[in-house]
């Protein structure tokens, strides 16, 4: 509880502790990620959340680019509360930062891959957990890469309107063919991968299992989870959210909306249900805050982060 006498300390994200939660006005101050501390500095810190601004790999409308800032604005209203559902202050015992932004030429398209994934493995090889605000969904293609390099084939559990499994030449840059791309090197270990809440029909399925979109609604959260898990096993994974899962309604603020999606509810509880799988790092994508109203996909994207920190708070508490 605040002491009403007290001021408010403002801009935590820069005068803040590395673990502990923040408690200042939500419409105001430095908007970092759940007003965690900006820094590079990763000595002692456990998970790192940063963003990458780049959208240029779009077949429809572009704008994810403004993604990563239109999440930090909308994740402030988080602040300082003990967090729904579990309870917890994430930030208790898990040290997390903000470490910016990844720097993109947009002049060079060809040299954004690399950029991307060597920023992710300077994040990785100091041991710190990486969650990524995109941008487009191109840029887990780079992310995985990173991810693979340290910890090996990881199950890909993809929560997405969208296969991603369209052909190319191996060289374009696209939003629509990371999966296909990543399966070809060897990235995504394919019998534990799994995607859900598809709602359109690409060329390959690549071994992947698909509960598509009327599958979802008819399974429900509980089927969900459980064919999540089965699937998936006690391998390690990594978690892509693509925010046009769900319906229109619920994120109108993306590039390629398909209507049928999930609710929000429905994706979060499913998130909560999954929690306890051995996830190496996570990424949400595809926020596009021009087509967005009132923060309303923002704030399903921002959440979808702090389930996931919820959920490793809560291991931490077991342990």
């Amino acid at each position: 509880m605040v002491d009403p006498v007290t001021p408010y300390v403002t801009d935590n994200a820069f005068r803040g502790e590395l673990t502990g939660g923040a408690n200042e006005p939500t419409f105001s101050g430095a908007l970092s990620f759940m007003r965690r501390r900006f820094t590079r500095d990763l000595t002692g810190v456990d998970a790192v959340i940063w963003g990458v601004p780049f959208d240029c790999a779009t077949s429809n409308r572009p704008g994810a680019r403004f993604g990563p800032q239109a999440i930090r604005r909308a994740s402030a209203i988080f602040d300082g509360d003990p967090q729904y559902p579990s309870g917890l202050d994430p930030f208790e015992k898990l040290a997390v930062i903000d470490w910016g932004d990844c720097a993109i030429n947009h002049a060079r398209h060809d040299l954004v891959p690399q950029h991307i994934e060597s920023d992710a493995r300077s994040i990785l090889s100091s041991g710190a957990h990486c969650i990524t605000l995109g941008g487009d969904h191109f840029i887990t293609l780079p992310l995985l890469r990173a991810h693979v390099a340290k910890h090996g084939p990881l199950a890909l559990v993809q929560f997405d309107a969208h296969q991603d499994t369209w052909h190319d030449d191996g060289i374009a840059l696209s939003h629509g063919n990371f999966v296909l791309r990543a399966v070809k090197e060897g990235l995504i270990d394919i019998p534990r991968s799994i995607q859900i809440g598809i709602r359109t029909v690409a060329p390959e399925t690549c071994g992947i299992t698909i509960i598509d979109g009327y599958a979802a609604h008819e399974m429900g959260v509980k089927g969900m989870v459980d064919a999540i898990k089965r699937r998936v096993g006690s391998g390690p994974a990594y978690l892509t959210v693509d925010i046009d899962v769900l319906d229109p309604a619920y994120a109108p603020g993306t590039g390629t909306p398909v209507a049928g999606g999930l609710s929000s509810a429905q994706l979060l509880m499913t998130l909560a249900g999954i929690a306890s799988l051995d996830w190496r790092g996570m990424d949400v994508v595809e926020v596009a805050p021009a087509y967005d109203h009132a923060d309303i996909t923002a704030i399903a994207a921002s959440t979808v982060v702090q389930h996931y920190l919820q959920g490793w708070a809560a291991k931490q508490n077991k342990t």
